[in-house]
């Protein structure tokens, strides 16, 4: 993964999830490694699989960054929320 405003690169694990309608960043993953963060319009409600809302927070922030895997590139804008002990979480298709 590339920060979009310093092209500094670092090395994250993720989770491949099916059944989320995004893409995730912890927000002490963006704390730790200095993301550049910008504030949505409006905040975003986080429902959970079973369509009840989520006790957290609301997403209020977004990162842009560059994810490489293997040959393939392609530039994301992440949602950030306490995602736990998970780095990044991408929708599966």
């Amino acid at each position: 993964m590339e920060k979009i405003d310093i092209y500094e690169g670092i090395t994250v694990k993720a989770l491949l999830d099916s059944g989320t309608t995004g893409v995730f960043m912890d927000k002490r993953l963006v704390a730790k490694q200095g993301f550049k963060l910008k504030k949505l319009a409006r905040p975003l409600v986080v429902k959970n699989i079973d369509r009840t809302y989520n006790s957290r927070e609301a997403i209020t922030h977004q990162v842009k960054v560059n994810v490489y895997y293997r040959n393939h590139v392609e530039r994301m804008r992440m949602d950030v929320y306490n995602l736990g002990k998970i780095n990044i979480i991408l929708e599966m298709p």
